[in-house]
């Protein structure tokens, strides 16, 4: 859960998580509709599914891996929590390397290369490596991570409550600031989306996502206009952002009527939404209808983004 996502946010859903499957076994027999409720709101839904797997695998084998190759072996499992895992839980010497890590590291070495590049990354993991106590390969990994994440700070480190100050070769140049080294900035692709809230006897006209869809396969989600061209616009209800990875969508929201849906639509009602995996952005959709009161004017539904949308 903590891939991706600050602590923060992940805090209510672990707890959460555990009680509702509280074993391996639990989790790996899972109903898929009861592990993406439970997911739902966190995002990066692929997650979700290689948790399972993973659960799955180490049901099948009879006990979980206590090797880093075993690990690695897990479903969404990569050389960073192999390495965490292997060295907290078991004590073995494998130095981890996440983002807080890395940016300790190119500080200490003054490294120039971009941190986005797969040479750079694999020269740190050498130096993390290298670095490593191990001894105690648990108390170190944990505090190289806490060190970035509480005093190796991005934009303002806190160089006088290091205790690698003195080893710091970007402190003595006085550059830290300059440190990691990013060459390549991805612009975030704006996408633009007008949704609609159909509603007929209390029910709500939704679409379920087929298994060939990716990260999202399986999750329902409210038509859009580009997908029911016969529908009616009515009135609008709000807009919203919401980023998913390097795409931000700007979301319109619209009532809307139909005569006939397509075959691949369903009719859902109200009480169901709570216990289907909606995706993040229809139940936000779904949420701005609840919250906000419609206007009575325009009774089309206009995209108008540039005014929504200034920040």
């Amino acid at each position: 859960m903590l891939q991706q996502t600050r602590v923060a946010a992940v805090l209510p859903y672990y707890r959460r998580f555990l009680e509702l499957f509280p074993t391996v076994e639990s989790l790996a027999l899972a109903p898929e509709q009861k592990l993406f409720l439970a997911w739902s709101g966190l995002g990066y839904y692929s997650r979700a599914r290689n948790l399972q797997k993973a659960a799955r695998q180490i049901v099948a084998a009879g006990g979980f891996p206590r090797t880093f190759d075993g690990l690695r072996e897990l479903a969404g499992i990569g050389d960073y929590t192999a390495s965490a895992i292997a060295s907290i839980a078991f004590g073995l010497p494998h130095a981890v390397l996440d983002g807080n890590v890395m940016r300790g590291l190119t500080r200490l070495t003054a490294d120039p290369g971009d941190i986005a590049s797969p040479k750079t990354r694999a020269r740190l993991a050498g130096v993390a490596s290298e670095f490593l106590n191990r001894r105690s390969p648990a108390e170190h990994n944990q505090a190289m991570m806490e060190l970035g994440a509480m005093i190796c700070l991005p934009r303002e480190p806190r160089c006088l409550l290091c205790p690698l100050t003195a080893r710091c070769q970007a402190h003595a140049l006085g550059r830290t600031r300059e440190f990691p080294v990013k060459l390549r900035k991805q612009v975030k692709k704006e996408i633009e989306l007008t949704l609609l809230v159909i509603q007929r006897k209390g029910n709500v006209l939704l679409w379920q996502r087929t298994d060939m869809e990716g990260r999202m396969a399986g999750f329902w989600e409210l038509p859009s206009t580009e997908q029911l061209p016969q529908a009616r616009l009515g009135r609008p209800v709000g807009s919203f952002r919401h980023t998913i990875t390097h795409h931000l969508h700007l979301v319109q929201v619209c009532r809307g009527s139909v005569r006939k849906p397509p075959p691949q639509y369903e009719w859902k009602q109200q009480d169901e939404l709570s216990i289907l995996p909606l995706s993040t952005i229809a139940r936000k959709a779904l949420n701005l209808v609840n919250s906000t009161s419609a206007p009575a004017a325009p009774k089309k539904c206009e995209f108008t983004l540039l005014a929504n949308f200034i920040e």
